[in-house]
C-alpha cells in the first residue's frame, strides 16, 4: 500500500496536467509526458549545480526552478502547436501534439542517448510504523505531492484566476463576453499544469534513481489514464483517479505470480471501471448538447 500510495501520488500529478487542458480545450496534450521528462532533466541539473546546499534548500530550489521551466515551455508550446489549431477539427491539435512530443524526445535523444543517474539529495533512511516499512523518499514524494494537489485545489475553487479557469472550462465563449481573456486562462491552465508534471518528473527520478530521454512514455500513459479513471477534466477526479491506479499497480505485483502482470492488473481495473460507470469514477453525466 505504501508504495502504491508513492506511485499514485505521482501518477495524480501527472494526471492533473491532462485533466486541467482536456477541461478547458477538451484536447488530450500528449506532448506532457515530454514536459514530465523535461521537468526530470531540469531537476537532475538543478540538484547537480546545488549538490553543496542542504538537501531541503537544494530541493526546493530544484523544484521551483524545474516548474517554472516547464511552466514556460508547455506555455510556448501551446502558443506555437495549439493556439493555431484553436478552430480546428479536433485532430488537427492532437495530430500536433503528438508531433511536438516526437521533437521533445528526439531532441533529448541526440543530447543523452543513455541513462543518466539521479542526485539522490535524501539519505537512505528506513522507518518502521508497526508493520510498515517505508523510507523518507516516499515520505517527502507523499508529502510533496499532496501539498502541491491542496495547493491547485485552493487555487482552483479560491482565486479569481481559478474562478476564471472554471469558466473558460464551462464555456470559454460566454467567458470571453464576460471580459475573461481566455486565451491567458488558457496559457495559465498549460503553465499549471506542466509546473505539476515537472515536480512529478522530479519525484518520480528520485524514487528510482535514473532519468532517460524516453521515462516519460509509460508514466504518461498511466498518468492519462488515471485522469480517465477518475473522471477526464475533473480536477479531484484526477487525484483519486491516480492514487487507485498505483495502489492497483502495486497489488497487482505483489499478489500476482509474476510482477510483470502488474500493468494488466491495473488497466483491467480501468476497463472495469469504466464499462461500468464510461465517465470515470467523479465524473459527471451530462445530457449531451443536440
Amino acid at each position: 500500500m505504501v508504495n502504491g500510495l508513492t506511485l499514485g501520488a505521482i501518477y495524480a500529478l501527472l494526471a492533473l496536467g491532462y485533466t486541467m487542458v482536456y477541461g478547458i480545450l477538451l484536447m488530450i496534450n500528449f506532448a506532457h509526458s515530454e514536459i514530465f521528462m523535461l521537468g526530470a532533466f531540469v531537476g537532475c541539473g538543478m540538484l547537480t549545480l546545488c549538490g553543496a546546499l542542504p538537501a531541503p534548500l537544494a530541493m526546493g530550489l530544484a523544484f521551483v526552478v524545474t516548474m517554472t521551466v516547464c511552466g514556460f515551455a508547455a506555455a510556448a508550446i501551446e502558443k506555437v502547436a495549439y493556439l493555431p489549431l484553436r478552430h480546428a477539427p479536433r485532430l488537427a491539435p492532437l495530430i500536433s501534439a503528438i508531433g511536438v512530443s516526437i521533437v521533445l524526445q528526439n531532441g533529448f535523444f541526440l543530447w543523452h542517448d543513455d541513462f543518466l543517474g539521479f542526485p539522490m539529495t535524501l539519505p537512505e533512511i528506513q522507518f518502521q510504523w508497526g508493520p510498515v516499512h517505508f523510507s523518507l523518499i516516499q515520505l517527502v514524494i507523499l508529502a510533496s505531492s499532496l501539498v502541491l494537489m491542496l495547493g491547485l485545489w485552493v487555487f482552483v475553487h479560491h482565486t479569481r484566476f481559478g474562478q476564471a479557469i472554471r469558466a473558460c472550462s464551462q464555456d470559454r465563449q460566454a467567458a470571453g463576453l464576460m471580459g475573461i481573456p481566455v486565451n491567458r486562462m488558457i496559457s495559465l491552465t498549460f503553465f499549471i499544469g506542466a509546473g505539476l508534471g515537472g515536480a512529478a518528473g522530479i519525484l518520480y527520478s528520485l524514487y528510482y534513481g535514473s532519468i532517460k530521454y524516453n521515462m516519460g512514455f509509460v508514466p504518461g500513459m498511466k498518468a492519462f489514464t488515471a485522469a480517465v479513471l477518475g473522471g477526464i477534466g475533473n480536477v479531484p477526479g484526477a487525484m483519486l483517479g491516480g492514487l487507485v491506479l498505483g495502489v492497483a499497480e502495486s497489488l497487482g505485483a505483489a499478489f500476482l505470480p509474476s510482477a510483470q502482470w502488474k500493468d494488466v492488473f491495473a488497466f483491467g481495473i480501468l476497463i472495469l471501471v469504466l464499462i461500468i460507470r464510461p465517465s470515470g469514477l467523479l465524473g459527471e453525466r451530462t445530457a449531451e448538447k443536440v
